[in-house]
């Protein structure tokens, strides 16, 4: 029976030998031996790394030489991020196989086992991982390690027919003869899945023991030659994702239109109730209806002021997300534009300016110097407020000039404030005078208070909204309501504004969404962000919840998925749809979105690749 050493020799050897015959260099027959001159462990470095290490002594025959050839190769492994332990030159030039097979296992780990994850698992754990889950449906088959679950073969023949059920019918198999059913393992593998043998039947079956390390590098094989094929289980995912979007930027379109029509005729209805208005010629009527005015202005009025700038918050976003997602531009019905909306709102303006009017020709009490004094302050604020609301409506191009925009925007906001002050001292003096109303505007100091508080939400808004898209476009493994969803976590837990995160806060917000680390694991995580970031800003917390989401799907990508569902057809039927077990609304959002035709048989065929191309830019 082998020794754990023997069998690790001779797979590594093996593992070793697939690089170098594949690379036209002749195999090794000993690690000992083929090893200590450095030349082979260079050329197994550079097909390793893809990389020339430069000039070496290709036939070294003094000490120094092949001390040169090893320290080179050593050096290269260390400059990958591959730390070796307890390894010189010397012990691999004087065949100190007990090291060299450490060296060895750590390139296997590196290269070949480092890079394997299995929901959220890495390594040997998303390696075993895997196993367990491809291996589940099979009950003779209980894979718990990498050394005494694959001795009796099945838990290989399970790994093939599971991918590959053409290569071999596992019912049939003799699940008592573990000999013959590893040797079947091990020829499908090599034959069909260019899987080369780097154990030997015994090594597993006859062992109490079975080497882990070997065991690992062999099934690792098994990985990567069935990670193409686990692809295609991505496919219905990125169809459901690709047709969720879809649906929520038509539920927005939707949500626009209606909320656009109702305030417009909200605005007409009010109109015209002024229009229709008449004075009793009483100092009572007129100041009844003064106060009627102004409980309008500052209930039913601030509503609208706030539901309009909510419809530009919510057109322009519809635009930047389709842009994010590179889908063509929306653009609304003539009638229910943002131009519309505020040619509306102007008229509404000017109605209250003459209902202002005449209510005041009725009060001649009013002083107007001072009402004058008031309007024009009250009037230019106004007009300041308006022309950033305006500027932060119209930014485009880029994110990152849109975020220097709006941030170049925000340094204004104190200086407005500072000319608020101006008019609440010029509205007191009013009230001193026992002056009510004003000829020459429209807005109070509550007005401007409210507005100016609604330029400050919206400044901010439109920072967290742009470094939202930001992140979504430069981290976009996210759903739109995945990424909705973490950043009202963050404002939520972000108790004092600053828009930040304690420790305490941060650990709450992950707790919300159901991320739960040990205390030692958060004040690690804590510390490693502020590191990279300085503090816990909303950038940091979503590439925190980033590192275990999928990545955004690509418009190839997107038509690729669709084509496998198809078949490589060139349109997709509703029950190519419900093969891959998308979701009933997905596949009704699906079937009317898409063109539609019609087969011989009256099936209804759709036509993916032209609505993609039509809701690409």
């Amino acid at each position: 029976m082998s020794s754990f050493g023997d069998v690790q020799e001779r797979t590594f050897c093996k593992w070793l030998n697939t690089k170098l015959e594949t690379n036209g260099y002749p195999p090794m027959s000993s690690l000992v031996r083929d090893l200590s001159d450095g030349v082979r462990l260079i050329q197994l470095m550079e097909i390793m790394g893809d990389v020339s290490l430069g000039r070496y002594n290709k036939t070294p025959r003094m000490r120094v030489q092949k001390a040169e050839n090893v320290n080179k190769a050593l050096e290269f492994i260390t400059s990958r991020g591959v730390k070796l332990t307890n390894i010189g030159p010397e012990d691999i030039i004087d065949g100190n196989l007990k090291l060299i097979l450490g060296m060895i296992w750590t390139l296997i780990l590196r290269f070949t086992i480092a890079d394997i994850s299995e929901e959220g698992l890495s390594a040997k754990a998303g390696l075993l991982l895997w196993c367990q889950r491809k291996t589940e449906p099979y009950k003779e088959v209980n894979v718990q390690d990498f050394s005494l679950s694959w001795s009796d073969g099945l838990a290989l023949c399970a790994l093939i027919h599971c991918h590959r059920p053409d290569l071999l019918d596992y019912d049939k198999l003799d699940k008592s003869d573990r000999h013959g059913n590893t040797r079947l393992a091990f020829k499908i593998a090599a034959e069909h899945l260019n899987i080369p043998q780097l154990l030997e039947v015994e090594d597993l079956c006859d062992s109490t023991n079975p080497d882990e390390r070997s065991v690992m590098t062999y099934i690792a094989s098994f990985f990567h030659a069935f990670s193409s094929m686990d692809q295609a289980e991505t496919v219905s995912r990125r169809v459901e994702k690709f047709a969720e979007l879809m649906q929520s930027v038509w539920v927005s379109r939707n949500d626009y239109e209606r909320r656009v029509r109702l305030l417009l005729a909200s605005l007409t209805e009010m109109q015209t109730n002024w229009a229709g208005s008449e004075f009793t010629g009483t100092y009572t009527d007129a100041k009844q209806q003064s106060v009627g005015f102004n409980t309008y202005k500052h209930t039913t009025k601030r509503t609208w002021v706030v539901e309009k700038q909510d419809l530009a918050t919510l057109f322009g976003n519809v635009q930047m997300k389709l842009r994010t997602y590179g889908l063509r531009e929306y653009v609304p019905p003539p009638d229910l534009t943002l131009h519309e909306v505020d040619e509306a709102w102007k008229a509404l303006l000017a109605s209250e300016a003459r209902r202002s009017r005449t209510i005041n020709a009725q009060i001649r009490q009013i002083k107007e110097r001072l009402r004058k004094s008031f309007a024009d302050l009250a009037n230019d604020f106004e007009h300041r407020l308006h022309a950033i609301s305006s500027e932060l409506t119209v930014l485009e191009g880029p994110l990152e000039v849109q975020q220097q925009g709006v941030q170049e925007i925000q340094t204004r906001i104190p200086a407005i404030s500072e000319a608020l002050a101006q008019v609440a001292e010029a509205e007191a003096e009013c009230k001193a005078a026992n002056v009510e109303e004003n000829d020459y505007t429209v807005f109070t100091l509550q007005d401007l208070e409210f507005e100016l508080e609604l330029v400050v939400q919206s400044v901010a808004k439109k920072i967290a909204f742009i470094d939202n898209q930001i992140v979504s476009r430069n981290l976009s493994n996210l759903t739109p309501a995945q990424l909705e969803q973490f950043e009202s976590t963050f404002r939520y837990f972000d108790k004092d504004e600053t828009n930040t995160l304690s420790q305490s806060e941060m650990t709450a917000a992950l707790a919300s969404l159901g991320i739960v680390y040990s205390d030692e694991d958060m004040n690690f995580i804590y510390d490693q962000l502020i590191q990279d970031y300085g503090a816990i800003n909303f950038e940091a917390f979503i590439n925190l919840l980033v590192d275990i989401t999928e990545d955004q799907t690509s418009p190839e990508q997107l038509r690729q998925a669709f084509r496998g569902i198809a078949a490589d057809k060139p349109f997709v039927t509703e029950l190519d749809l419900r093969l891959h077990h998308l979701p009933p609304h997905a596949i009704e959002y699906l079937s009317e979105a898409m063109p539609r035709g019609q087969n011989d048989v009256g099936e209804a065929e759709y036509d993916y690749e032209r609505w993609l191309d039509d809701v690409f830019a």
